[in-house]
Parts: structure tokens; sequence; C-alpha cells
């Protein structure tokens, strides 16, 4: 059997050049990066070049060390589009370097449904999380510089807020103590890394919908509070236009190609568990601009990524979903229902019953809180046998939602034909979309909704140290944001071990901050990282190239 990687390097890819064509762009909004990849500027892209296409949420059930094949699935969806005769476009998050040196893999799609080349895309691709990196850190120096020399702001340097980053997984630099070695060499103070995908940046460009926009939001970022604890803004250490300016080509989005020569839109890539999980708002628009249907996904499980896309992304950019597909498989199942992963290979339709809870409580959601059409797409196993198929189906079916089997991980496309025309068929019916909160609900009665509502959860316990956070920001005036929760992947609840469809919880709410720039309060429960570590046999030590630049190892 051909790793990822084999199948990827032995595909036939298009110059660039023919995808832009393909997809009705004008090669003079074409900015090639070599031969297969290219940014687009999507400002000089003129506004009669709009379609309105329908737009297509891909989310999943909760993960597990399972799988679940969601970017495959996304993938092979638009690949089945294609073949069926659908004019369509997919936009999907650029992957970080930290799960591709790490433990997760990439984030490029799998088997025969994939996003190529496949090695620029998870290795640096266009340099944009570099980019994002760098405008992050100029902000840091910038602030350290201006306590520094004088500190006209009065900024308290134990009361900083703003963390330095590197797209790495590195647990080394999660608390540092720097400014070390004598008054030459800066304010000695307490800081700490965070990984790119976590910066405020990566919100921010992921949200900005222009280089107007893009500036505003850099401006309003806070980066600490002064001794009368009043915030401090990028705008105040006027670091935007420079922080602007090294994104000037990060804000462009990347057109690449599938397998089967499907334009595809990589572009951005917040993490779902603590940032808001989507690409770009530049790169969905543009996509429903040059395709009838436009195909993303949301990070980890509809519980995180398809929550923050419908209530931050979708209100943000005015976007309404046509349909929603939410990705499972047999196998991850039967892990909600209790099989350690060295146990799926067999029939188990005990197991099967007590997992398939988890994948109920994600449809009904989509269906009753968010009032979206939606169906279950399958994920299909060798091991699955059609007795577990049909308890999955007729489960569904009690919900009213359908179940597709898709193969597209085995036939790219052609495995996901049955599934492309089903969510042809659910973008034509209307459906009254709803967000799961209002804005002008306070902090606490808008976490309160996503807990009880999404994740199923009696309600909040909120830590003193938080209520005050809440309560500050509400004397600020930001109440009115929309929330941003930061939590384990792995449950519904705070509690990674719960898993299935946990009842009778209640989430602990640890700390509570601002995003400004983003726009959304972020909400941390949990033990959440926002600079993982590298496991003890960390996936780089597999990666290697040999002279002629081939690259091995990379999944």
């Amino acid at each position: 059997m051909l790793t990822d990687i084999e199948i990827a390097q032995a595909a036939k890819m298009q110059p660039i050049t023919e995808i832009a064509d393909a997809a009705g762009i004008s090669r003079d909004y074409l900015e090639p990066y070599g031969k297969y990849k290219a940014k687009l500027d999507f400002t000089a892209i003129p506004e009669s070049v709009d379609k309105k296409g329908k737009l297509v949420l891909v989310t999943a059930i909760t993960p597990t060390p399972a799988g679940e094949g969601k970017t495959t699935t996304t993938i092979g969806l638009a690949d089945g589009m294609k073949r069926i005769g659908k004019n369509v476009m997919v936009a999907l998050r650029e992957p970080s370097l930290g799960p591709v040196f790490g433990v997760k893999g990439g984030a490029a799609g799998g088997g025969y449904a994939q996003v190529v080349p496949m090695e620029d895309i998870n290795l640096h691709f266009t340099g944009d999380f570099h980019a994002i990196g760098a405008a992050n850190n100029l902000l840091a120096a910038m602030l350290d510089n201006h306590i520094y020399q004088g500190n006209s702001l009065n900024i308290d340097p134990r009361r900083i807020t703003w963390k330095r980053c590197v797209d790495m997984n590195d647990r080394q630099l999660r608390f540092v103590t720097d400014g070390l070695g004598g008054r030459v060499n800066g304010v000695p103070r307490e800081d700490g890394y965070d990984i790119t995908v976590a910066s405020e940046i990566m919100a921010v460009l992921c949200l900005a919908t222009s280089m107007t926009d893009l500036k505003e939001r850099l401006s309003r970022i806070i980066v600490g509070y002064t001794y009368d604890e009043k915030p401090v803004t990028a705008g105040e250490l006027k670091a935007a236009g420079a922080m602007a300016a090294l994104l000037k080509d990060a804000i462009k989005p990347n057109l690449v190609q599938t397998l089967e020569g499907t334009p595809a839109l990589v572009h951005g890539g917040p993490f779902a568990n603590i940032a808001h999980g989507c690409n770009s708002v530049t790169a969905t628009k543009l996509a429903l601009r040059l395709g009838d249907y436009a195909i993303t996904e949301a990070g980890f499980g509809a519980d995180l990524g398809a929550e923050k896309f419908l209530d931050i992304k979708c209100r943000y950019a005015g976007l309404t979903p046509s349909a929603v597909v939410i990705v499972a498989t047999i196998r991850a199942l039967k892990m909600h229902g209790g099989v350690p992963k060295t146990e799926l290979n067999g029939e188990n339709l005990e197991a099967l019953e007590k997992g398939i809870p988890n994948l109920l409580r994600h449809v009904s959601n989509i269906k009753n809180v968010y009032k979206l059409p939606s169906v279950v797409a399958v994920n299909r196993f060798p091991t699955d046998t059609d007795a577990e198929i049909d308890l999955v189906i007729a489960k569904c079916k009690e919900l009213g939602v359908n179940v597709v089997l898709s193969t597209v991980w085995a036939e790219g496309g052609k495995g996901g034909e049955e599934l492309a025309k089903e969510v042809v068929r659910l973008c034509e019916e209307p459906n009254d979309f709803t967000f799961s909160y209002d804005l002008d609900c306070s902090i606490e009665e808008k976490i309160e909704a996503i807990v009880k509502k999404v994740y199923g959860g009696d309600g909040v316990s909120i830590l003193p140290a938080a209520k005050k956070q809440i309560d500050s920001l509400t004397a600020l005036g930001y109440s009115n944001l929309p929330i941003c929760v930061a939590k384990t992947q792995y449950s519904f609840s705070d509690d990674p071990t719960k898993l299935g469809a946990p009842e009778g919880f209640k989430v602990t709410i640890k700390n509570v901050k601002i995003s400004a720039g983003a726009g959304f309060i972020v909400v941390l429960t949990g033990d959440i990282m926002t600079m993982p570590g590298l496991p003890k046999v960390p996936a780089a030590e597999r990666i290697d190239v040999d002279e002629n630049g081939k690259i091995t190892g990379l999944f």
C-alpha cells in the first residue's frame, strides 16, 4: 500500500496557470510561487466575478486516535462534485509545522483525496506562517523597547499579555525569563511563547476582509495593561503599519489543486481548540465568488470548529451555509463506546450503540441549534461490517438525517460522488440559519448558552479569577463580542476522558481574556496548551530528503 506522500509524488500535477484558467481566474491576478502554487490578489479581482455560490461546511464527530478523515472527506467531496459536473472550489486551512514534526501529521488530506504539492503545503508553503510569526514578534519587540526607552505609556511589565511565538512544538519556551544580563539588554520580566497558530495575529489575518480592515484589527490588539489597569494597544505603540507591511502577501489566499485538478484555496490555520479553527474569510468568500459550490472545513469536532465557524466566522463575514457534512467513522464511534484502539477491527454492535450518541449530539446541534440541513458521511474502512453501517443509518434516520458512505481515501472523487449528490440536494433546501446565542447577552450568558445548547452540559462554574476578568472586560465595553471557547477537543466536556455524549457535567471557566483585534473573547477551560510539546518519538525523526530534493517520511 502506498503512503500519502508516495501517492502525492506519483501524481501528475497541472501547471497552476491552468488551474487558474479552469477556475476562471485571470492570470493578471495570479502571483506564482513556482510551477504548482500561487497567491491570488483578491483585492484586484473585479466584483463582477461573483457567482454567489453555495457554502458547504465539513465538520466531524469528537476526534479520537482512530481518526475521522475530515480534510480527506472535504477534498474527496470537492472532487466528487467535479466528477458529477459541478463548478466547485475547495477552501482549506494551512498546516502548522508543529503537528507536522510532532504527532498529528499534516493537513493536506490523505490517500487519493489530497491537495498538492503535498510536501510544500506541509512545509513552509508560501511563508504565510513565518510572516505571521514575524509580525507577532515585531509587536513584542516594540512593546519591550517602549518600556526600555522610558515607558511613556506607563505599561506595567507584570501585566503584559502579549507573548512571542514560533511555529514549532517547543515546550521549553512556554515560560521564560528574558531581558537578563544587565540594563543594556532590556527589562527583566517573565515571558513566554505560543505556537504561531495560537497567535492572535493568525486569527486577525483569517477574519480580516481587506488591508484596511487588517490594519484596524491589528491596531486594536491589546498587549497589556498600565499600572492603573488601562489596556494598551498595538495602535498606541504605533506598530500596526509595520505589522501590516509584513503581512501584505500573507493576506492573499494561496491557490493549489487536488490530485484530480480541482482548484483549492489553502489559507490561514488557527487551531480550533484554542482559536476559531477556520481558514480565512478572504479565501472562503473568494471560493464563493469563483465556484457554484464552495466546500470548506472547520477544525476538530463540531462542538469546537463548527460552533466557532458558525457563531464567529459566519457572523462576522455575513455567511450562510447551505449544508453541513458531519464526518464519522465506525472505528471512532466504537472508541467512544469504550473500545481500545487495538481492538477496533472486529464487529462490536454493543460498543457502537454506546458510542453513537456522540454523533447524534453533533447531528442534533446542527439541525436543532443552528437549523441547517446536514448529512452524515461515514468514512468507510474495510473492517466495517454491514450490520455496523446499518445501525448508524437507522439511528441517524430517527433524526431525519441521511447517511452516505464515503470511500474517498481509497477511490478519490469517485468515492465521493454519492456524497456530492446528497450535498447538492441539501443545498436546494431552504434553511433558517440561527446562531447559538445573541451578541447582546452578557458574557456569562453566552458561555452558558454554548455549554448547554452545544456541549449538552448543565452549565458553567466560573472561578473567582475568571469572574473578575469578565467584570473587567464588561466594564471596558467588550461584553458584546462573540465567545471563543478554548477546551479539549476530545470531549464535549472540559474533561478529555469523558467520551461519547456525557451528561450532568459543568464546564469550569479558569481564565477569560480579550482578543480585541480578532474581535472575540477567549474563554479558557481545562488544561489547554498554547504551546504544544513534541512526543517521545516525534515524526521529525522519520523525515528526510535526498540529494535530488525528494522528501521521504512525511506521512
